[in-house]
């Protein structure tokens, strides 16, 4: 009998987690299509994205880094329930704010309740489930990312405000946060019984390792990337090359689903290719894919190269979490998960800002031309993580 209400509790725990992820990637792509209008809603010059976005970055930093503290603190469910929340409200802010500066604030408390949920759900998956559930996770992510530009491009297309994209999310995001708080309970009971976790080291400590910093190297690139393509894409199809704005919204959802996809086969897969293996075929894809999107053929060769890249990103991120307690060790890991989030979130603000700035200096096709640049170099730096000797022991 025990067993059975174990089971059934691991199953709903897991379709929550899956949820989590979900309600993540609902309004992270949303900015990418509303950019045109909240831009000249508030009559801003096209590199002011980058304000919101690193903003947004330090929330997620300042979350990201606590997160530890505030699991410990809080609770995971807990936790979730009340970033949800912060999410809902900041998604209900950007659609009514009066003026740019809320705005931007509406920004911060994105960046905190995304932060701290996407922290949390990568530390409790990286040491309590398996590397096929870790990416499944991130493929719901993606799953979400592309139901929120496709929503709001609809919007838009029949005329009406971006604010209506906004509501409907934040209404979303508010029942979510409702169930988190619910079953929040299930969190730790699961927590409790399935413990590995020694207590760690000082974070001082984990800085102090250069394997660390080259995992945040990576994880900085690579959300960059990421969300360079999500940002970026719409505005370059409809400005610079003339797509119509239902096309190109359709094309960011593309790009996400792509993404979605690529981790449900590559959960499927991993185990059998090799987590190693896979990233590097996969990196080498993207950046294929990266420059036939950088190429200015028709727009069907967009959403294939949208399409290519997207499948080449999809395991990245998922798979280099997962091996983070093999690289580092279970009790560095603790800490480490926390920077590698931090780091991705300030180069999910730092790089799409800095080429928002270049495009405004060099016209918006510079943006994907940088999109291929750091598709390479990330896969060098990819290349140098593959040298280095793991220190920790499977976990799985």
């Amino acid at each position: 009998m025990n067993g059975s209400r174990s089971t059934r509790s691991s199953s709903l725990l897991l379709a929550l987690a899956f949820v989590g992820f979900i309600s993540l990637g609902i309004p992270d792509a949303i900015i990418g299509v509303t950019w045109p209008s909240v831009r000249d809603v508030f009559q801003l010059h096209q590199g002011a994205v980058g304000i919101v976005l690193v903003v947004s970055g330090i929330g997620y930093l300042i979350s990201s880094f606590l997160s530890g503290r505030l699991v410990q603190t809080m609770g995971i469910g807990l936790l979730l329930a009340s970033s949800t929340f912060l999410v809902a409200v900041s998604m209900l802010g950007f659609g009514f704010a009066p003026m740019w500066l809320w705005f931007v604030f509406c920004a911060m408390i994105h960046g905190l309740g995304s932060g701290a949920i996407d922290s949390g759900l990568n530390g409790y998956a990286a040491h309590y489930m398996s590397a096929r559930h870790l990416i499944w996770l991130h493929a719901c992510y993606c799953f979400g990312a592309l139901i929120g530009p496709v929503l709001t491009s609809n919007v838009l297309a029949t005329g009406r405000h971006y604010s209506v994209g906004y509501s409907i999310v934040g209404g979303a995001m508010l029942l979510l946060s409702v169930v988190f708080l619910i079953t929040r309970h299930l969190w730790e009971d699961a927590k409790s019984s399935t413990s590995r976790i020694r207590v760690p080291i000082r974070g001082s400590g984990v800085l102090r390792n250069s394997t660390v910093w080259l995992q945040m190297a990576i994880y900085f690139l690579y959300t960059g990337l990421e969300v360079t393509f999500s940002q970026w894409t719409y505005t370059v199809l409809t400005e610079s090359r003339s797509v119509s704005p239902r096309t190109a919204g359709l094309a960011v959802g593309v790009y996400w689903g792509s993404i979605g996809i690529g981790r449900v086969i590559s959960g499927a897969i991993a185990d059998r290719f090799g987590i190693d293996r896979l990233v590097r075929y996969c990196l080498a894809a993207a950046s294929g894919g990266a420059l036939l999107f950088a190429v200015r053929l028709p727009v069907e060769a967009a959403f294939l190269g949208l399409s290519l890249a997207g499948l080449g990103l999809a395991p990245v991120y998922p798979c280099l979490m997962s091996r983070t307690p093999q690289r580092l060790g279970v009790e560095m890991s603790a800490h480490a998960i926390g920077f590698q989030v931090g780091a991705a979130m300030i180069g999910a603000a730092a790089i799409p800002g800095l080429l928002g700035v270049i495009a405004g200096i060099g016209g918006l096709e510079t943006l994907p031309s940088g999109v291929v640049i750091l598709s390479v170099i990330l896969f060098l730096l990819h290349e140098s993580l593959l040298s280095l000797p793991d220190v920790g022991v499977n976990t799985e």
